[in-house]
C-alpha cells in the first residue's frame, strides 16, 4: 500500500475508534496537510530538470519535492539549492533545508516516504530507472524518448503495466491547446479524408574532435555510461561542468539517436493523435540521412523519412519542412506547431519559420465547433499537473507508457532505416521488421553489466 493511502486509512481508523467522525474534513487536517502531499524524488538534475520538470511540478500545491539525485554531485547540490529556495519562499521558512540528496537513484527508490519520481536523465538512462521505480512501487514522470531501443521500450511497458504504475511520458505538446485542436479537427473530418502528414524536424550539426580528459571528481562516469560501452571521458560528450546549456551527449549515438528522438517523439506522438494511430504504428519505413564524417558528434544531420500506414496515410518527415505538423486531406490542410515556443534558448528552432502555432487552408476550418457527439480528445492544462491528478485518482494520464512507447518506436525504426538503404516492412503487432534479419539486429543493443534493462530484477 502506498504511503499516502496508508496514512489516510490510519487517520480515519483512529478517528473512528475514539468516536470522531469517520470523514475527517479538510478544515481539520488542511488541504495541504503532509498526508495530502505527493512526495517526489527528482532523478537527473540537468537542464530539463531545472528549466522544466522541477518548476512545472513544484508549482502544484499537492507536490512536495523531497529528494534530488544526480551522478554529478555538483548538479545534485545545485538542485537542492534550487528546491530549498523555492520552498523557503513558498513557506516563509528562511531556514528550510529539507531536500535530501542522493548520488544513486537506487538508494532514492528505497526511501518508502517517496511516492513518485521524475526521471530527467540522458536518453540511455530512461528505461532502466523507470522499470526499477515501478518495481519499487513509485509512480513515474518520464522524460522522452521513452527508450534507447525497441526492446527496452517493450520491457518498460510490460513492467509498468504489471505494477499498475501511473507513468506519464513528457510529451507535453499534448497539453498545448493547438495540438489538441488540430488533432480533433482532423479526427472529425474537417479537412476531408486525411492522406498525408508532413513533419518538420531538424537534424543536428557535426562537432569538433575532442581529446580525452580527466574524469571530474564530482562525476560517477562509469555509472553515467550505464549500459553503453566504455569510452574515454570528454566534457562535450557528457554535459558542461559549468552551467546548464545543451549537453553534448544529445549528439552522440551511443546515448541516443539525435533529433529523430529528441523532438521526434513529440511530433510523432502529436501526429498519431490526429491520425488515430496511437496504439499501432506504420507498416513500412524508408529513409535517407547524412552523418558527420569527422568530429566527436555523430548523430544524423539532414534527412528524409517516409512511413506508410495500413489506413493509407503517408507520413513524410524532414528538416526541409517547417518545424511542426501539417495534416493534408482531400478538402484542405491544417498546420500546427509550438509557435515561437522553445524549451530553452539552445533548441534548434527557427522562430521565423515556426511563429504560427495553428493555421489552415481555410480560416473557417479553425472556427469549426466540435459537436457533442463528435470525437473529443483528452484535455488538460499542464502535463505535470495531469500526472499528479492521476496519481491521486489512478486514472490513466494523457501520455501513458504504451502510447509513449508507440511514438518512440516510430522514431527508433526511422533511425534504423537511416542506416539501411532500402524500404523496410514493419509489423507493429510483433514489433519486428518483416523477413529482415539485418534490420532486426538493430532492435536491441548489447548492455554492459551490471547496467541495463536486461538486469533489472
Amino acid at each position: 500500500m502506498k504511503r499516502r493511502k496508508f496514512i489516510g486509512k490510519t487517520v480515519l481508523g483512529t478517528a473512528a475508534m475514539v468516536g470522531f467522525p469517520t470523514i475527517v474534513p479538510a478544515s481539520v487536517l488542511g488541504k495541504d496537510a503532509p498526508s495530502n502531499k505527493i512526495n517526489i524524488g527528482q532523478i537527473g538534475c540537468g537542464r530539463i530538470a531545472r528549466s522544466h520538470d522541477l518548476p512545472e511540478t513544484m508549482r502544484h500545491n499537492k507536490a512536495n519535492i523531497m529528494a534530488v539525485c544526480d551522478l554529478d554531485s555538483n548538479r545534485t547540490k545545485d538542485a537542492k539549492i534550487l528546491v530549498d529556495k523555492f520552498y523557503k519562499e513558498k513557506t516563509g521558512k528562511s531556514n528550510y533545508n529539507g531536500t535530501k540528496m542522493y548520488d544513486d537513484h537506487r538508494e532514492l527508490l528505497l526511501n518508502k516516504d517517496i511516492d513518485a519520481v521524475i526521471i530527467s536523465t540522458p536518453d540511455h538512462w530512461h528505461s532502466q530507472p523507470a522499470m526499477e521505480a515501478a518495481i519499487a512501487g513509485k509512480d513515474i514522470y518520464l522524460q522522452k524518448p521513452t527508450s534507447l531501443t525497441l526492446k527496452e521500450g517493450r520491457q518498460l511497458v510490460d513492467v509498468v503495466k504489471s505494477k499498475e504504475t501511473i507513468l506519464q511520458v513528457g510529451t507535453q505538446q499534448r497539453a498545448m491547446p493547438q495540438f489538441r485542436i488540430a488533432a480533433e479537427l482532423v479526427r472529425n473530418g474537417r479537412i476531408g479524408k486525411l492522406h498525408t502528414v508532413k513533419i518538420g524536424l531538424p537534424g543536428d550539426p557535426g562537432g569538433p574532435d575532442a581529446p580525452e580528459m580527466p574524469i571530474p571528481k564530482n562525476l560517477n562516469y562509469d555509472m553515467w555510461l550505464g549500459s553503453t560501452p566504455e569510452v574515454p571521458y570528454t566534457e562535450i560528450g557528457v554535459h558542461p561542468q559549468i552551467g546548464y546549456s545543451r549537453p553534448g551527449w544529445l549528439r552522440l549515438e551511443q546515448y541516443g539517436a539525435g533529433m529523430i528522438t529528441g523532438w521526434g517523439q513529440h511530433h510523432y506522438d502529436s501526429a498519431a493523435w490526429g491520425m488515430n494511430t496511437e496504439h499501432t504504428g506504420p507498416i513500412s519505413v524508408e529513409a535517407i540521412a547524412s552523418f558527420p564524417k569527422s568530429g566527436l558528434w555523430n548523430v544524423h544531420g539532414d534527412f528524409m523519412v517516409k512511413h506508410e500506414y495500413e489506413n493509407g496515410i503517408s507520413v513524410l518527415t524532414s528538416g526541409g519542412y517547417t518545424n511542426g505538423i501539417r495534416y493534408e486531406g482531400s478538402e484542405g490542410w491544417i498546420f500546427v506547431s509550438r509557435g515561437s515556443y522553445t524549451a530553452s534558448a539552445s533548441d534548434p528552432t527557427d522562430k521565423e519559420k515556426s511563429s504560427k502555432a495553428l493555421n489552415a487552408s481555410d480560416p473557417k476550418i479553425l472556427e469549426s465547433v466540435i459537436g457533442a457527439n463528435e470525437t473529443h480528445l483528452y484535455k488538460i492544462d499542464e502535463q505535470h499537473g495531469n500526472w499528479l491528478d492521476c496519481i491521486e485518482t489512478r486514472n490513466a494520464p494523457i501520455s501513458p507508457v504504451d502510447i509513449g512507447h508507440r511514438a518512440c518506436s516510430v522514431c527508433l525504426i526511422s533511425h534504423i532505416a537511416m542506416k539501411i538503404p532500402r524500404k523496410l516492412e514493419w509489423n507493429p503487432k510483433t514489433e519486428m521488421f518483416v523477413n529482415d534479419d539485418e534490420a532486426n539486429t538493430f532492435l536491441s543493443r548489447p548492455q554492459r553489466k551490471p547496467y541495463g534493462t536486461n538486469y533489472v530484477k
